[in-house]
């Protein structure tokens, strides 16, 4: 592979950290991600199913809903589309 690949990786600088609340419980994450990124990485379920099995995102990019929840009081949002910002209320249980 040479450094001139167009499929080598490039430097991408990190946002700012932030913390947001899952369920009431603190979340890192960093500007420029989305919530179903920061609970991906934090390990956090997004919903269990009616046999208690968790749950978690499946395209990432809004067409499964798989990764709704309630964001600042708006229920069944996609998480894989909103970007963290600073205080952010996630609240996972009652989807189904």
């Amino acid at each position: 592979m040479t450094r001139n690949a167009p499929w080598r990786r490039t430097a991408q600088e990190r946002g700012a950290a932030v913390t947001i609340l899952v369920d009431g419980e603190p979340v890192p994450a960093r500007t420029g991600e989305t919530v179903a990124a920061a609970m991906l990485t934090a390990g956090a379920a997004f919903e269990r199913d009616r046999t208690g099995t968790p749950r978690a995102p499946l395209c990432n990019m809004g067409t499964c809903f798989e990764c709704t929840a309630t964001v600042d009081g708006r229920p069944l949002t996609r998480t894989c589309l909103v970007p963290v910002c600073e205080g952010t209320v996630v609240e996972t249980p009652g989807r189904l």
